[in-house]
């Protein structure tokens, strides 16, 4: 007996239906709680179904919706489902895929992906078989509505598709797409190509089988009257460009300029999907050779896709001047990621070099329309490929350029702007000589009196920035930075915004040329927060905090901490401590309680104890979270790591001072559990904490050394890099504080017995990271230097080991400049050598080369390395070093023999 539904039942279902339509929210938590009511009857499903399928009487929402209730379902009790009701519901969905109905076909065809989902594949084998079946049917609505539901099931199952576990399908069903790609509906070749284009970046077996046949329909199909199809076609060739480059080089000629046609398609999602492909194409290797001869038709073509389209315009209230009391939305505002604290060394020829793990992200020039568009999509693509051609680029953008910047229509003169800031990184050499025109006429466009113009004039700014502080300052930075304060303060957001940001970027070029001007820039900031809206108060503390970066003590004048500290404070006590605006100002707080230095200690005890209670709520919340899982909610581990970064910052910028902190709260305990969280962004923060607190206070840490190394040693894991950098350094630091806490009599003078039982727990680790191919850099001189430390409080126990990593420790640490942790590092090894002289024989050359790096080493260190040289050079004989000083390079034989007589 088939199963049938009870009139009442069916009339009660319908009600909710109804019900759930309603805007009122009372009636819509009511429509909930019925829900869950009807859910405890298992053929409650079989209603929703037959409501779906069989209701012809019902409008098509009201049964789509009854199809969309019983999906969510099927995605949260699927497997409690009595048999007979799951077997109703897929003979149901099968046999009215081909409904009239365009809404109620899709609707089925999503029920089946998502059963198809919950691992149903395996236990409905009839489920392909039939649909592909279906696709014969001479119904067109059965062959399109079993298509959509394929397409469903490609793009949600695509590996299990391609897997042995059903027995390999796809060596049926892609032969059997492609045939559909000459079907005569439009509709049905694009589902069809939509359905192949699932398996290219998997490179699924069965497509790579019939790669060339699949090309070939694709040519067919390049000149379909259909967009949708055409999307479709950019879009696998755009992939295949990734997978297949091989089977595409032969008709690269005619795919270059079928992608130029597409990419002034009137369509705009299909120019999108085309433009998409010179963005691809500037990561192959073959992109020079392949795009050169076409230029001259591509470059105008991406210029002339950077220009707004009249819907951004709309979107973007681009008629909107000024909005600055306007408040913001709360889905306006992104989520901030926390970068934690990595400790880094400093480089020759300047700071700290951060090239492995810094985020690209200065390409958003108006990321509130954060949906991917033509605009955003040819800016890209015209910055990368200004990264491969360079400067060749230039003869086919100069002449375009100067019609554009000068053009009387704001849009078109703000998309030239675009176009001088994506090409700033690419082409900066040949742009050189325009600048002293161009940077003027740019600072020009800042008072524009449309908003965009003025917006986009700043980040294009921002991209020249290292250019501009490269001149004398009075020609470009002064009415540079004189302009950027002006718009800092724009009666628009978006202006605000984008004036914030690129004076970041300045303030991180010009670093201390900003002095002079500091009293002017704050007065600036500070009037900013009275002004800002939520959004913009964000990013002006980064703004606030990257000034702190890069004037670092400057700022450190009463005058100066008179203006800045009563704005950020006042907010510090506004925020209540779940409150995520406590990021931004706490990392903001962090920079310039760094740069402060004592001129912060007025503020520094309720900051300092806002953020041990920061971290001991989030601990708190965690244990009970782990106790009892279904009754808390799990905690926002960002607060703890955040408040733990700012205390690090506290404890580097007060040094000393902050000892009184320290001993008042129950920090240590804290740190102890911090090392040891699941989360590796937590342990990070905290090792970096460990060490900033070792080299402030280490009575405070002494006690709990033997608590803290063996748990250091665990985190000496090269798979979480900056774990793993911050526990090295930390290491390093707890040595030397080791090494000096004890009666120091000479160097090397049984120094660090304290050390000593520690040794054993790291050695070995610092040795195969320094040894291990691929290491980063950071973390390969963090860990030479801190392999150096150990050995200057324990040269006995650590000398024997010299042979093992005398090389690696010698060619990282030889870029490095001279500073107190070199210092260190390189007593210590001249100590081992005095222990273990034979340890370095075979790599001797290595030393010489790291000793020449130094420019002026102390005059003790200069004496430890001059006995070692000449004790070398006595033990072999005259003979033997001139042999072996012939090896040296001339600039290290002069270096070596200028500085030491050898």
């Amino acid at each position: 007996m088939e199963w049938q539904p009870d009139e009442q039942g069916l009339q009660q279902v319908l009600q909710l239906l109804k019900d759930s339509q309603s805007p009122n929210t009372a009636t819509q938590r009511a429509v909930q709680q019925k829900l869950e009511q009807l859910n405890q009857f298992p053929d409650f499903n079989n209603y929703l179904i037959f409501v779906l399928t069989r209701l012809k009487s019902e409008d098509e929402p009201t049964r789509s919706l009854s199809g969309l209730i019983l999906k969510n379902n099927v995605k949260a009790h699927y497997q409690n489902f009595p048999p007979a009701v799951a077997d109703f519901i897929k003979q149901e969905c099968l046999s009215n895929i081909g409904d009239p109905s365009p809404l109620i076909r899709a609707t089925i065809g999503i029920l089946i992906t998502t059963i198809a989902s919950k691992g149903e594949l395996q236990t409905w084998p009839e489920l392909l078989p039939q649909l592909c079946n279906l696709l014969n049917s001479e119904d067109y609505n059965t062959c399109e509505g079993s298509f959509g539901a394929l397409q469903k099931i490609c793009e949600d199952s695509s590996e299990l598709l391609d897997s042995d576990a059903l027995n390999r399908p796809l060596n049926i069903m892609i032969p059997k797409f492609l045939q559909f790609f000459k079907h005569c509906s439009p509709k049905i070749r694009s589902h069809a190509i939509a359905c192949v284009n699932q398996f290219i970046i998997g490179r699924a077996q069965a497509l790579m089988d019939n790669i060339d046949t699949f090309i070939e329909s694709l040519f067919a199909l390049a000149a379909d009257e259909d967009s949708e199809v055409r999307k479709n076609v950019c879009r696998a060739l755009v992939m295949l460009l990734e997978v297949r480059i091989d089977r595409l080089i032969p008709h690269m000629h005619s795919i270059v300029q079928y992608m130029l046609q597409r990419t002034q398609d009137p369509d705009e999602n299909v120019a999108l999907e085309a433009c998409e492909f010179w963005l691809t194409l500037a990561e192959q290797p073959i992109c020079k050779e392949v795009l050169s001869g076409h230029l001259v038709q591509l470059i105008p073509i991406l210029v002339n896709g950077m220009k707004y389209s009249e819907i951004d315009i709309i979107l973007l209230k681009g008629d909107v001047e000024e909005d600055e009391a306007i408040p913001d939305s709360e889905q306006d505002i992104k989520p901030r990621f926390h970068k934690s604290r990595t400790v880094t060394l400093q480089h020759e020829g300047g700071e700290g070099e951060e090239g492995e793990d810094i985020d690209e992200d200065d390409d958003d020039d108006d990321d509130t329309l954060s949906d991917w568009n033509l605009r955003k999509c040819s800016a890209a693509a015209l910055d990368v490929l200004a990264n491969v051609f360079r400067d060749e680029l230039l003869p086919h953008l100069l002449p375009l350029l100067k019609d554009l910047l000068f053009h009387p229509d704001w849009v078109v003169k703000e998309s030239g702007i675009l176009v001088l800031g994506a090409i700033a990184e690419g082409c900066v050499q040949g742009m050189v000589p325009y600048l002293p025109e161009l940077i003027p006429h740019l600072i020009q466009c800042l008072c524009d009196k449309k908003a965009l113009v003025r917006s986009i004039a700043c980040w294009t700014l921002s991209r020249y920035a290292h250019w501009v502080v490269s001149q004398p300052p009075d020609a470009y930075l002064k009415p540079l930075m004189t302009e950027l304060l002006k718009r800092i303060l724009d009666g628009n957001k978006r202006v605000q915004e984008a004036a914030c940001s690129a004076f970041a970027t300045l303030e991180e070029e010009a670093c201390t040329e900003l002095v002079p001007y500091l009293g002017f820039i704050l007065d600036t900031l500070v009037f900013a927060f009275g002004k800002y809206q939520h959004k913009n108060l964000l990013i002006l503390y980064d703004a606030i905090g990257t000034l702190a970066d890069s004037v670092g003590h400057h700022l450190n004048q009463p005058e100066y901490i008179q203006k800045l500290m009563p704005p950020l404070i006042q907010k510090w006590n506004e925020l209540k401590d779940e409150d995520k605006d406590l990021f931004p100002l706490l990392e903001c707080l962090s920079s310039v309680a760094t740069a402060l230095q004592s001129g912060f200690l007025p503020y520094c005890e309720p900051v300092y104890q806002r953020c041990v209670t920061l971290v001991q709520k989030t601990l708190a919340q965690a244990m009970m979270y782990n106790q009892h899982p279904e009754q808390y909610e799990a905690p926002d581990k960002d607060f703890m790591i955040v408040a733990l970064d700012l205390l690090s910052g506290l404890a580097e910028g007060l040094g000393g001072h902050v000892e009184q902190l320290v001993a008042r709260s129950n920090i240590m305990t804290l740190l102890f559990q911090c090392m040891q969280d699941t989360m590796p962004e937590v342990r990070q923060s905290s090792f970096a904490l460990l060490g900033d607190l070792t080299k402030a206070c280490f009575l405070h840490v002494k006690p709990c050394i033997a608590e803290f190394m063996p748990i250091l040693g665990l985190n000496l894991n090269p798979e979480f890099i900056s774990v793993c950098n911050n526990a090295t350094w930390a290491i390093g630091e707890i040595s030397i504080q080791m090494g000096s806490s004890d009666s120091r009599q000479g160097a090397g003078d049984c120094s660090g017995v304290e050390m000593e039982p520690y040794v054993g727990l790291v050695l070995n680790h610092l040795v195969e990271i320094i040894n291990r191919p691929n290491t980063p850099k950071t973390l390969l001189e963090n860990t030479a230097i801190t392999i150096g430390r150990l050995g200057y409080v324990c040269p006995q126990e650590v000398a024997p080991m010299l042979p093992q990593f005398i090389r690696p420790w010698c060619q990282s640490l030889r870029n490095i400049r001279d500073n107190e942790e070199k210092d260190s590092a390189f007593r210590g090894i001249c100590l081992m050598i005095g222990v273990n002289p034979g340890g370095v024989v075979q790599d001797f050359i290595f030393f010489c080369d790291a000793v020449a790096s130094w420019m002026n080493p102390k005059e003790d260190l200069r004496d430890m390395f001059y006995k070692i040289l000449h004790g070398f050079k006595d033990q072999v004989g005259e003979e033997n070093w001139q042999q072996f000083s012939e090896q040296f390079p001339p600039q290290l034989k002069e270096r070596l023999s200028a500085c030491y007589g050898v």
